[in-house]
């Protein structure tokens, strides 16, 4: 496989090629930087390779935009699993598909945590004025004795949970299948769905994004928020109703949102919410760190250096 061809895709860093010994797969290794506007140039930039790597689920690859990529061999997606691989699709082509480690969950929890204390203490607009040559403007909020409400107590949550609980916030969540016994086991009450949007003063998501999950949070639950209530988001985007959000926002009848996951991505340049003074925004970097990359990276060299012995390792089926 001297003439093997491969991309790595959404570098938006500019760091796959630190992080990974690329040149020991004696291969042609193209590195791209930005993301594809649309499936047909996803055909036609990676037309031409064997191996793509994938990172996360920035580039959706369906059934259709498989089926044209005919000389595809091996894909790679950093992380355990991708939503956006059609895997059955992949197999029936003869693709396979394999995934890398992932460190940890720590480093999404501890960006939840940035974006609710930026958010409660209006940091950026803060550090803005300061930069500007202002002083203090504005009165931020204590969390301590306030409610952290979870949308999803597992992995995630959980961990978000235990911050919580060394604030000194009451902690309480719902899901679809948490139980009052498991959510003991993380100091945490459950309660119902009601409950959680109703009562909480910083609710936090940790879903995984299904069908069934899609649009959990939309107009009905915005509404029945506290007026001061913080939405935060480091999970998917469309976990969300967008479009209600940013009503809700515009209307402000919620306090705010920290978002760093979005319906599209990235956000268009021209989307609202980069303008919304009641939204912060970050450009999803929940999982944006050295740990992390350092194993995505050197796992994804690992697995192709596999596949071309003819021993695939870390295949998702």
């Amino acid at each position: 496989m001297n003439d093997l061809r491969i991309a790595v895709l959404d570098d938006y860093q500019h760091v796959a090629r630190k992080y990974a010994d690329w040149g020991s797969l004696k291969a042609r290794v193209e590195v791209f930087h930005g993301a594809f506007p649309n499936p047909d140039k996803v055909v036609s930039q990676l037309a031409d390779f064997d191996v793509v790597v994938a990172m996360r689920e920035r580039t959706p690859f369906p059934a259709e935009v498989l089926r044209r990529l005919t000389r595809l061999k091996l894909l790679v997606t950093t992380g355990p699993v991708n939503a956006a691989i059609d895997i059955p699709a992949a197999t029936a082509q003869g693709v396979v598909v394999c995934r890398t480690g992932y460190p940890d969950a720590a480093a999404t929890a501890e960006l939840t945590w940035a974006l609710i204390l930026a958010a409660v203490r209006n940091l950026p607009a803060e550090t803005r004025h300061v930069h500007e040559g202002g002083w203090q403007m504005g009165v931020g909020t204590m969390l301590a004795g306030k409610t952290l409400g979870l949308l999803g107590c597992g992995r995630l949550g959980s961990r978000v949970a235990k911050v919580g609980r060394a604030f000194g916030m009451e902690t309480i969540a719902w899901s679809q299948n948490l139980t009052a016994e498991k959510a003991a086991e993380h100091g945490v009450t459950a309660v119902t769905k009601e409950e959680l949007f109703t009562r909480s003063d910083v609710l936090s998501i940790h879903m995984v994004l299904s069908e069934r999950s899609r649009g959990l949070v939309g107009a009905a639950e915005l509404g029945s928020m506290k007026p001061t209530a913080l939405l935060v988001n480091t999970s998917r985007g469309p976990l969300v109703d967008e479009d209600a959000l940013v009503r809700a926002l515009r209307q402000r009848r919620i306090g705010g949102a920290a978002l760093d996951v979005f319906a599209t991505e990235p956000l268009p340049k021209d989307h609202v919410l980069r303008s919304l003074d009641n939204a912060l925004v970050t450009p999803h970097i929940g999982y944006v760190t050295e740990g992390n990359y350092q194993v995505f990276y050197q796992h994804a060299v690992e697995n192709i250096a596999a596949f071309i012995a003819g021993e695939p390792i870390r295949v998702l089926k």
